[in-house]
């Protein structure tokens, strides 16, 4: 090859595309014995929460039958969209502490 790098046999195919999906699936996330986002409490049913559902890239939050909004905090990307999205009024929104949360394995 032209970059003057050695390949060798077993060497990844760097040309492989991936899926969003395959793509979250490498990252690692470790939990934390505190959450690192909680929607403050009686704001589950807040209209402008819903916005967390479509724009989470992790799909990380949902709606239940009961139309509250409902967090699953294992995935988190921690890219703060849901807190750009739904105001610091209803989410209390902090990165988790040192050798917690998400590890991304770029692949």
């Amino acid at each position: 090859m032209g970059d003057g790098r050695r390949y060798e046999e077993g060497d990844e195919d760097m040309s492989e595309v991936l899926g969003l999906k395959e793509k979250l699936g490498r990252n690692v996330f470790k939990h934390n014995e505190h959450r690192h986002i909680e929607i403050k409490a009686g704001k589950e049913r807040d209209p402008r929460l819903k916005k967390a559902v479509y724009v989470c890239p992790a799909g990380l939050y949902s709606l239940n039958d009961q139309g509250e909004v409902e967090l699953t905090i294992d995935g988190c990307l921690e890219c703060g969209t849901c807190r750009l999205a739904c105001g610091p009024e209803l989410l209390d929104w902090n990165y988790p502490a040192g050798g917690a949360g998400v590890q991304f394995r770029f692949g």
